[in-house]
């Protein structure tokens, strides 16, 4: 995580601007060897990056870009022909110059008017500088894993590597007090973890001691980040932050995620657009997942921020079809109680689920005709059929309402388990149990609390047994 950290500090090569405080911006360019050419002013939002302006260089490779109201602060791009760009710092003074080569354009980056742009400059290459120096060290490590000793010498040599970069961000981040560049730099900044002593015989150290660095890190992740400066949303460090805590940091189970999504809206509150940014983050990052059971997720920040009427930016329809889905996914979330189902089946007697006495109870929604219905079928019959899984039923459930079809299939391929027909739907299955495609799967435990959740065929035989080790 820390070198994840650093590898972005890394990407970002931003510089600063300002001059005197006037209405407006104006930013002139001289790149002199870059004549007759169109450039552009973009800016970052999150992970994305939005043009502002065009901007006309003449024979001489001189341009103006300007406006009449003042850009919102972050960091801006200069983005030059062939996809190459240098960074800009937009704080509160927004009249400066810059000049460069176009084919040297950093390493002949000049900023007239704007000390901060300077002083970040200076800051990116010294920083260039100690990233080659940690690249290189890697490298050696990579190249002697197989020698214990040399290992033993390099690592002392890269934490001290990483020590040294640390204080030098420490350092910026001083002397920059009060400025954009400081805010920036302390955002980046990883959180130092301390060492928790753990007494020696200790039972399970190991894992004693990861838990107390997980839990500080996590505690303490954006101990940097000030959630009430609106500039760090024209900047790629929020998202990349808030990405990286909820993809790389946080244990991936909704009940961890939920709680600390509370604590993060609680920071982000007093200021509305901050509270727009990470709403509309979070909204999007679990809506996408792929992860079972962080659909939990997805409806407390329904409930809570855009069913609740706290998310004023969304329409009125949006906020229909969303509860829509929401109210699709909400009888279905693992750790629930199955809803009964009571229907009639192959043997032409009604079944009920919750008559079903195993350990374990297969949910199989599925169609004669669905193609991924006739992989997945004979797979799961297979698993079925081996003796060695005891105490797991099937209770299999067909949507089709061509009960030839049906019938046949089960005879033609000899499927014993539960062989539930509800054509009318009576029990909701598709209600309760969000059936929108086939095949769908769902497991059960003894009391019928929904363990798993679409699921593929295959994964089955090894959930089952993990949960047999570890839950039982």
């Amino acid at each position: 995580m820390k070198n994840l950290i650093f590898i972005i500090i890394f990407s970002l090569i931003p510089v600063l601007s300002f001059g005197q405080l006037k209405n407006g911006y104006q930013i002139n360019i001289s790149i002199n060897d870059l004549p007759d050419s169109t450039l552009f002013l973009a800016y970052h939002l999150g992970n994305k990056q939005y043009i502002k302006d065009t901007i006309k260089l003449d024979k001489k490779g001189y341009g103006i870009v300007k406006g009449q109201e003042t850009l919102p602060q972050g960091i801006y791009m200069i983005v030059l022909p062939g996809r190459k760009y240098f960074e800009l710092l937009i704080s509160d003074k927004q009249y400066f110059s810059v000049s460069c080569s176009f084919k040297d354009y950093f390493n002949t980056l000049k900023f007239s008017g704007s000390d901060l742009n300077s002083a970040f400059l200076e800051y990116q290459k010294k920083w260039i500088s100690l990233q080659e120096k940690s690249a290189a060290m890697s490298k050696r490590i990579q190249n002697n894993k197989q020698n214990s000793d040399s290992l033993k010498i390099l690592g002392s040599l890269q934490k001290n590597q990483e020590d040294t970069m640390k204080i030098y961000l420490k350092n910026v981040i001083k002397e920059n007090s009060g400025n954009f560049l400081g805010t920036l730099v302390k955002a980046l900044l990883p959180v130092d973890v301390p060492e928790f002593p753990i007494p020696v015989g200790f039972a399970n150290s190991d894992s004693v001691r990861w838990m107390r660095n997980y839990l500080y890190e996590k505690d303490h992740y954006f101990d940097n980040i000030d959630f009430t400066d609106e500039r760090l949303l024209r900047t790629p460090i929020l998202y990349s932050k808030l990405d990286a805590f909820f993809t790389n940091v946080l244990i991936q189970s909704a009940d961890s995620i939920n709680k600390e999504i509370d604590k993060l809206i609680k920071k982000c509150s007093p200021d509305y657009k901050v509270f727009q940014f990470v709403a509309v983050y979070l909204f999007n990052h679990f809506r996408e997942s792929q992860i079972m059971g962080q659909d939990a997720v997805m409806v407390k920040l329904a409930d809570d921020i855009y069913l609740s009427g706290k998310a004023d930016w969304v329409t009125k329809e949006f906020k229909d079809d969303l509860r829509k889905q929401i109210d699709l996914i909400r009888p279905n979330l693992i750790g629930k109680k199955a809803e009964n189902m009571v229907m009639d089946s192959y043997k032409g007697i009604f079944v009920s689920l919750y008559d079903v006495d195993k350990d374990f109870t297969i949910l199989y929604f599925w169609e004669p005709d669905c193609g991924h219905c006739k992989e997945a079928t004979p797979k799961l019959k297979a698993y079925y059929d081996k003796p060695k899984n005891y105490s797991v039923e099937v209770f299999a459930v067909c949507t089709t309402s061509d009960k030839a079809k049906w019938t046949k299939y089960i005879e033609d391929n000899n499927l014993t388990w539960i062989n539930g027909w509800d054509p009318s739907r009576i029990s909701h299955f598709d209600y309760y149990y969000n059936v929108q495609a086939t095949p769908t799967i769902y497991i059960l435990d003894k009391n019928k609390k929904i363990i798993a959740k679409k699921l593929s065929v295959e994964e089955i035989s090894s959930f089952i047994d993990n949960y047999r080790k570890y839950f039982k």
